[in-house]
């Protein structure tokens, strides 16, 4: 974790590209694959399908590679090149729906396709699965871990909404564990945006896993400040991130402000390695 001090207010940022496939997706899919090898549910004999923006489906594919299972991955056209590459390597099968429709294509054709070969198919659904948010609220998970690193000092989590996974396991353990820390949510501007991986709730096919009752704020990241402080953290702190954790450094480095004293923790979700031919750099 790294901290940018300000007057009284820490602001930390965990540094989750340290996982496996390069990304906090890795504790979501790691526990939903093992809790569906455990109910039964995924075997050798069916496919994990799912709908992804990238991380999620990069982590399905290094996960289930040595246990000699196939990855059917639903996604936009527009996913860039470098996912696209990582996802071959791993061996995944990739299916592309108009980039127009966002993710919501891709939960849509891949809703679909479970429908019409329900038997072939493990359908980790990845948007519902509570095996998803309780990767991070589950003991020894990211919620205790940042109780754990700040030693409980904890009085603002901030961080950004896809499935919004992280944002609801993370809250719920850390408001169990002190009542009094505020959980604020990020989510882009605007339907159209450059935040990859990021939903904006309004407008998107809302995860079943997500309660907007949660958070006791909500800020709006606009692309163009995301993008800006993924520049510079890679040219001042030298920490190459990918545009959400610029956007995430935006919503924790915005709430850090308006405070005289706290501890502000943040979610850098991945690298920028998967993002060096975006145009933005």
């Amino acid at each position: 974790m790294a901290a940018h001090i300000h007057r009284k207010v820490e602001v930390y940022a965990k540094a989750e590209w340290y996982n496996p496939s390069g990304s906090v997706k890795d504790r979501a899919a790691w526990n939903i694959i093992r809790t569906a090898l455990d109910d039964g549910q995924l075997t050798k004999d069916k496919v994990l399908l799912d709908a992804t923006s990238g991380n999620m489906g990069i982590a399905y594919a290094l996960l289930c590679a040595p246990l000699d299972i196939h990855v059917k991955l639903v996604m936009p056209a527009n996913v860039n090149h470098e996912r696209k590459v990582i996802l071959s390597a791993y061996g995944a099968e990739m299916i592309f729906t108009d980039p127009m429709l966002g993710s919501n294509g891709a939960v849509e054709k891949a809703n679909e396709l479970n429908a019409k070969e329900p038997e072939r198919y493990f359908y980790a659904n990845q948007y519902d699965n509570d095996a998803n948010w309780r990767a991070h609220y589950q003991p020894g998970g990211t919620a205790e871990e940042i109780w754990r690193q700040t030693d409980g000092r904890i009085t603002h989590f901030v961080t950004g909404l896809g499935t919004s996974g992280t944002f609801m396991g993370t809250s719920r353990r850390l408001k169990e564990l002190n009542p009094d820390i505020q959980c604020i949510s990020l989510q882009p501007d605007s339907p159209m945006n450059g935040i990859e991986g990021w939903k904006h709730m309004p407008t998107a096919i809302k995860p079943g896993i997500y309660d907007e009752a949660l958070a006791n704020n909500n800020i709006s990241i606009e692309t163009e400040e995301a993008q800006y402080l993924t520049r510079r953290l890679a040219r001042e702190e030298g920490l190459l991130v990918s545009p959400s954790a610029g956007a995430a450094a935006a919503g924790a480095l915005g709430v850090a402000e308006d405070l005289d004293v706290g501890v502000v923790v943040t979610i850098f979700a991945d690298a920028g390695y998967k993002y060096l031919s975006e145009r933005f750099w």
